[in-house]
């Protein structure tokens, strides 16, 4: 199409020429003295002036003229819209949102629910389908009308607070999409109580399988840095490739959900932020014990690193399977940071600590690798730790391809 256009109005430039020659050639000027100036001035600006013969001829050549010319602008023209039209069908622009600045997909399907649906959805919230609870309310497991199986967050309304999570919730959940980070499905809203209706995630959270009943025997060396490199992937999305930027400030491993083949995807957005939204003195001081970055907790002071801080705990718990604060007394909590560190670093303490459902079944080397990432997200000063792009990038060469890394398995390593 480029090639077509240039070569299309090189030709009716050559047909305008040709006409203007024809036109010129069909009427030769006869061979006549000069007119004086005097005359030839008066005739250039006296119209009612008769010229003669040549006069005649030179009118025919300027109307050809004019005609020709009009012509070729109304091709021209024509051509340049069809080329704009073609050009915005070719090369759509991106959409965006208005408000948020946030880069847009296209928006997937958002169901419209009332309160009788997912009263009906979940066998009327009772307790056989429960599946999770959170600060504000529980999460019940859901078939709806399609037969699509679905998980329903039930908020309590007692206070403003859990009004604006769920608002803050809705808003960036219905704007965000990513493989890794859950969908919505839908929500709404009743006088006592706000519903949202969220992509059932089969596996559960990441918590209940290292510290339930299975302790982590469901998940394997590769499986659990599957896990790592999507939840970095997830964030990743959040921090790089939104516009602007959203801050999680809740990244643990109850908010990290797995399905059927244990993808891991983000959820629970409620005290998340964007970019310019963070100020000290503009939103409550807010996360869960263990995880919270210390200049966050300390001085108030809230950026990405604050999430590659607790990305940095999920890390942790995913390699030695233990809690991030355990309690050691009724009066005293010890933090899972605080007492790895000095045996993450020590490469004959390393394989010791790690979770028995994984020990001796990874290359030390990868071990200690992973130990490494882990040990610079935790630093206590922020611009010690790495982005979560270095993060993602140190991780993809140890999952295998077939979970979604670089890794290639030979048949005595698997």
């Amino acid at each position: 199409m480029r090639k077509i256009l240039p070569l299309l109005l090189k030709v009716l430039v050559i047909q305008f020429l040709c006409s203007v020659y024809a036109c010129t050639a069909s009427h030769p000027p006869a061979s006549q003295p000069s007119l004086s100036p005097v005359y030839t001035s008066m005739a250039s600006f006296s119209p009612g002036i008769q010229m003669g013969s040549r006069g005649q001829e030179h009118n025919k050549l300027l109307i050809a003229l004019i005609i020709s010319s009009s012509s070729l602008g109304l091709i021209v023209f024509c051509c340049l819209c069809f080329w704009a039209v073609y050009r915005s069908k070719q090369f759509p622009k991106p959409t965006k949102n208005s408000e948020s600045g946030i880069s847009l997909p296209k928006k997937g399907f958002m169901q419209s629910f009332d309160y009788k649906t997912l009263e009906k959805a979940t066998g009327g919230f009772k307790d056989s389908n429960l599946i999770g609870r959170g600060g504000f309310g529980f999460v019940y497991k859901a078939c709806l009308d399609n037969h699509t199986l679905a998980a329903v967050k039930k908020i309590e309304n007692v206070s403003q607070e859990a009004k604006r999570e769920f608002q803050n919730e809705v808003d960036l959940l219905s704007k965000i999409h990513h493989p890794n980070i859950i969908s919505l499905l839908g929500h709404t809203s009743e006088i006592s109580s706000s519903f949202i209706v969220y992509e059932l995630m089969e596996k559960g959270s990441l918590e209940a399988q290292l510290h339930g009943p299975s302790r982590g025997s469901a998940l394997t060396w590769h499986m659990r840095m599957k896990i790592a490199l999507d939840t970095a992937r997830g964030v990743e999305y959040l921090h790089e490739r939104c516009r602007p930027p959203v801050i999680h400030r809740d990244i643990k491993s109850s908010n990290i959900l797995l399905d059927s083949s244990f993808n891991a995807k983000i959820s629970d957005f409620g005290l998340a932020v964007t970019n310019g939204m963070h100020g000290k003195n503009n939103i409550k001081l807010s996360g869960t014990l263990g995880y919270v970055a210390p200049e966050y907790l300390l001085d108030g002071k809230l950026t990405d690193k604050s999430d590659v801080y607790s990305f940095g705990v999920v890390l942790l718990e995913l390699l030695l399977g233990r809690r991030p604060v355990e309690k050691l007394s009724s009066v005293q909590c010890q933090s899972l940071v605080t007492w790895a560190m000095p045996q993450l670093t020590d490469r004959s303490k390393l394989p010791k600590i790690v979770d028995p459902v994984i020990k001796d079944t990874m290359d030390h080397k990868h071990l200690y690798q992973v130990a490494a990432v882990a040990v610079l997200c935790v630093q206590p000063e922020p611009s010690y730790r790495p982005l979560i792009t270095d993060v993602l990038h140190s991780l993809v060469p140890l999952v295998p391809v077939e979970l979604g890394g670089t890794l290639r398995l030979t048949s005595s390593s698997s």
